[in-house]
């Protein structure tokens, strides 16, 4: 069983960063794709990108919204190096997306809902702190999950119900 943070150690930072993250969430839903949606914020806690989900418009295997707000954050930047960055994401990040966390040098990952046939944050591995890696990356999960469960699951019932 994966071990969620307690509410108490969530900064009121974190909870408007995750706020604006479902509300990308909710723009996945709108546009037809899986609700999940992700912020970069930086270590003062302004954001810095903000995306969703896009796969289906889009028809790219790689358009989660980690992938596409760590991208948006280092145009901002400038760099590829994200360091003291924090990513906020509505669903435990898949292996690709931990890995792309590791590999932009993020200071943390704060996510939403678990999920726990393809999280690699904690559900079936956690790539983000590999000993083995160049670097490590802090986790910090279920803020706000159960919302962001509320989300996923609303929209894969009307996918089976045909709307």
């Amino acid at each position: 069983m994966i071990e969620l943070t307690p509410d108490w150690v969530f900064s009121d930072a974190d909870r408007a960063a995750m706020g604006v993250a479902l509300e990308e969430a909710r723009a996945a839903a709108e546009a037809g794709e899986v609700p999940v949606g992700a912020v970069v914020a930086t270590p003062d806690g302004s954001l810095l990108a903000r995306a969703h989900n896009r796969r289906e418009v889009d028809r790219d295997p790689t358009g989660h919204a980690e992938i596409l707000a760590l991208r948006q954050a280092a145009a901002t930047l400038g760099s590829w190096r994200l360091e003291g960055c924090t990513l906020y994401v509505t669903l435990e990040p898949c292996a690709m997306c931990a890995a792309a966390a590791v590999l932009g040098r993020l200071a943390c990952v704060v996510w939403g809902a678990p999920d726990p046939k393809a999280g690699f944050a904690g559900s079936l591995a956690n790539l983000l702190d590999d000993p083995r890696l160049n670097h490590r990356v802090a986790v910090r999960g279920g803020l706000r999950g159960e919302e962001a469960a509320a989300l996923l699951a609303t929209f894969f019932a009307k996918l089976r119900n045909g709307g």
